[in-house]
């Protein structure tokens, strides 16, 4: 009895951790801006729905430009609230989480005079 349940409770691990590789494997990797990476006039750089666990690639010159995740009032008004999460490494990777996620970059005037923001929905 005890060596049965030890066989159920090893395909029970085995049956989980094949379910969570399934979902890694079919995440996606998108670089915003395509191969010209995150610049100027991001509005019109649109790719969709994306889905849960799938990653953004932000890559940038890090001397110009940064990264800052916003609510969607600071992506509306191209402000960043306090404790908004902030990357500026030049080529960051940001998973998805299910919902609405707001990029914008806080150089002055980067947002606001040149379009430098992104919304992403991923379901």
């Amino acid at each position: 009895m005890a060596k049965e349940r030890g066989i159920g409770a090893v395909s029970v691990i085995v049956f989980c951790m094949l379910m969570l590789y399934s979902e890694m494997a079919h995440a996606s990797t998108y670089v915003v801006g395509g191969r010209t990476g995150w610049t100027f006039n991001m509005t019109a750089w649109v790719k969709g729905t994306y889905k849960a666990g799938d990653k953004l690639l932000f890559y940038y010159n890090a001397t110009q430009h940064n990264v800052v995740m916003v609510d969607e009032a600071g992506y509306n008004s191209c402000t960043a609230s306090k404790g908004s999460k902030t990357y500026q490494s030049g080529r960051d990777y940001i998973e998805l989480a299910k919902g609405s996620t707001y990029f914008i970059c806080t150089f002055p005037g980067h947002c606001q005079d040149h379009g430098m923001k992104v919304a992403a929905l991923a379901v």
